[in-house]
């Protein structure tokens, strides 16, 4: 006669803990989604008063983004743009 091991009880629990685990993740990464949302409507509203400022909207964009790069990555850019309206005729 085999002896058959019941392990129903314990698959429950760990299927619990996991599922637990599981929903723990998904709610935060679904809090993270409500704040960066918030963050940009934020942004927006940000945009929005110096437009209303009677700033260039575009133009602080682009402001923005070379303030994240590196220096020495602007300068190359230039350069290449500068090269290639040169080749342009512009």
């Amino acid at each position: 006669m085999d002896i058959v091991e019941d392990t129903t009880e314990s698959k429950p629990d760990s299927y619990r803990v996991t599922a637990g685990e599981l929903r723990a993740f998904v709610e935060r990464y679904e809090r993270l989604e409500a704040e960066k949302k918030d963050i940009a409507d934020q942004q927006k509203e940000v945009m929005a008063e110096a437009k209303g400022r009677g700033y260039d909207v575009k133009v602080l964009r682009k402001i923005v983004a070379l303030r994240k790069k590196d220096p020495a990555e602007i300068s190359e850019e230039e350069a290449v743009l500068e090269l290639y309206k040169e080749a342009l005729g512009m």
